[in-house]
């Protein structure tokens, strides 16, 4: 069996509502739990989820292991300041999953000048994602 390649960057995100968004990840963009730590109080201590070879991390924003160093997106007035880039084969398929979930779709599906499809989208607290067939490393 081949090792799983491991990856050296792992975004880290608030949420106000952790659980609704673990569930949410997943069911719109294909997410899997892979270690969930619940507060006694049902918010998210720690949450990573996997797809494909990568990695996100999450926590509930009101019991953020790092106040003033991190914040959410609502927190500065729904604005982010970064975004996800996720390499996926069936760009189309995955712009109807992520419809059907209740995306906001911010860039249309479409062709890319350097190369293959993509679209871009916010989760229901403000995160953005991009998600497209280019592959940089090719």
């Amino acid at each position: 069996m081949t090792a799983r390649p491991r990856p050296t960057v792992t975004p880290s995100m608030l949420y106000h509502d952790a659980p609704a968004a673990i569930a949410w990840l997943e069911k719109a963009f294909g997410f899997k739990p892979h270690l969930v730590v619940p507060h006694d109080d049902g918010s998210i201590a720690h949450c990573q989820m996997t797809f494909g070879h990568g990695m996100v991390m999450l926590s509930s924003a009101e019991t953020c292991a790092h106040p003033g160093m991190i914040t959410s997106v609502r927190a500065v007035g729904g604005v982010g300041t970064q975004s996800v880039c996720l390499f996926v084969e069936d760009v189309d398929g995955h712009h109807g999953r992520a419809v059907a979930a209740g995306a906001v779709i911010t860039l249309s599906l479409r062709d890319v000048e350097y190369g293959g499809r993509a679209f871009s989208c916010r989760d229901p607290e403000g995160h953005v994602w991009h998600f497209g067939s280019y592959d940089p490393w090719a």
